[in-house]
């Protein structure tokens, strides 16, 4: 199902179908160094990740992270969207793309459609966002799109403390 798009980009749910893009993006660098190892090593995890995870956030909540896909080739490049976390009041928007199309603006793009889509579609009354003080890029991004550091936070069952942003 298709929830945004741009002039480059659809943003759309996940299906099970997406197993095999899931193991490949959740094993890059990028997302084992500023996200974690969510020890997704073959489809059989990935699709227990993709049931578990953004399916039973759309069940659950109507949102939840979203396959983010080239317009034109329909090529998936990464994943942004929106997640209830125990700990945070609001809603937190996330992003995470494959090293190779890092750098052309993609998460910028995706993360402001589906920011737009959370206040307006969803109504949600406000965006917030997480990251450590090491994540530049997510840092630099999460102001682009309009967001303000706020505070720092720990989760439950955490011991990280983590940059808060708010819009």
């Amino acid at each position: 199902m298709l929830v945004c798009e741009t002039s480059r980009l659809i943003v759309r749910r996940f299906t099970i179908d997406d197993a095999p893009f899931i193991v490949r993006l959740l094993n890059t660098d990028i997302w084992l160094s500023y996200i974690g190892d969510r020890n997704v090593r073959g489809l059989d995890d990935a699709r227990n990740y993709l049931v578990n995870g953004p399916l039973a956030s759309y069940d659950r909540y109507g949102f939840g992270l979203y396959l983010v896909a080239l317009k034109d080739e329909h090529t998936p490049v990464g994943m942004t969207g929106l997640i209830k976390r125990n700990g945070l009041e609001e809603v937190d928007i996330g992003f995470a793309f494959l090293p190779e199309y890092t750098g052309k603006g993609y998460a910028f793009e995706a993360a402001s459609a589906v920011k737009h889509y959370a206040l307006t579609t969803l109504q949600l009354p406000r965006v917030a966002a997480i990251t450590t003080e090491k994540n530049e890029h997510a840092i630099t991004l999460l102001k682009k799109i309009g967001l303000h550091h706020e505070k720092m936070v720990q989760l439950p069952g955490s011991s990280t403390e983590f940059m808060y942003f708010i819009n």
